[in-house]
């Protein structure tokens, strides 16, 4: 099962996704962006290519609103996926997204909102944010991330420089 996992996209319109992710999304089983898409031409886009899951994030409009939750919990081959966008105040977005899933304990915590591009474990749980695809303000890459699930859970950043 391949998952591949972006946010933080900010595109006004489809059709501007990076030729990297969108190579990557041909071969997806699932699709999950953890929010921030500007606009829902976005989701359906990535629809093109599988089943997506997702959530909206801070700068998301009513049009994603009304489709698409704050949080949301998933199951993928008895692994238990949480995505959240991470906004919020105060704390950092990591411990906000932990936060968000103490009462649910997922196996994987997918966010987004920083931008920075994160894969670690804390305690039981995998902690996964993609970066952005399309707005790498500070670092010197732009980034996505892609989960595999066999009975195992792989999880690796893509990181690219040119977002075209």
């Amino acid at each position: 099962m391949k998952i591949v996992v972006t946010a933080d996209t900010h595109l006004k319109e489809a059709g501007k996704l990076p030729s990297r992710l969108i190579t990557e999304l041909q071969s997806a089983d699932v699709i999950v962006h953890a929010g921030d898409w500007k606009s829902y031409d976005v989701y359906e886009e990535l629809s093109r290519y599988g089943d997506v899951i997702g959530v909206y994030g801070n700068i998301d409009g009513d049009d994603i609103r009304e489709h698409l939750p704050a949080k949301q919990v998933f199951e993928i081959k008895g692994f238990r996926i949480g995505v959240i966008h991470g906004h919020g105040d105060k704390k950092t977005t990591e411990k906000r997204a932990l936060e968000a899933f103490a009462d649910d304990q997922p196996d994987v915590i997918i966010f987004g909102h920083s931008h920075i591009p994160l894969i670690r474990y804390f305690k039981k749980q995998l902690l996964l944010n993609p970066g952005s695809p399309t707005d790498k303000r500070t670092l010197p890459y732009y980034s996505f991330a892609i989960l595999e699930i066999t009975g195992e859970i792989h999880a690796e950043l893509i990181f690219f420089d040119d977002k075209n």
